[in-house]
């Protein structure tokens, strides 16, 4: 019960983000009408009535590829190691 209020939570959120951000626009086109209810004798009967309409438009995202020249920087770092700092080389004296 809980994942399901949580997957619910995070679609109204998710539509809330694209209206919010114009990526999706919804109008609604005709409105929504109750039915006639009528009780008789023969019991209850209901007639008429509709369901809304709506008009969703969305937006677009294009997604595409060009050439372009990018400027790659060359480092210029060069190390000099201290001369008292050398490497010795390693003597064997377990005998």
């Amino acid at each position: 019960m809980r994942a399901v209020l949580l997957l619910l939570i995070l679609a109204v959120v998710a539509l809330i983000v694209l209206v919010a951000t114009g990526l999706i626009d919804i109008n609604q086109t005709r409105p929504a009408e109750v039915p006639q209810v009528s009780v008789n004798s023969n019991g209850i009967t209901a007639t008429g009535g509709q369901t809304p309409a709506f008009d969703v438009e969305t937006g677009t995202v294009s997604v595409g590829a060009n050439q372009a020249n990018v400027t790659v920087p060359v480092p210029s770092l060069k190390v000099n190691p201290a001369d008292g700092n050398q490497a010795q080389p390693a003597t064997n004296t377990a005998q």
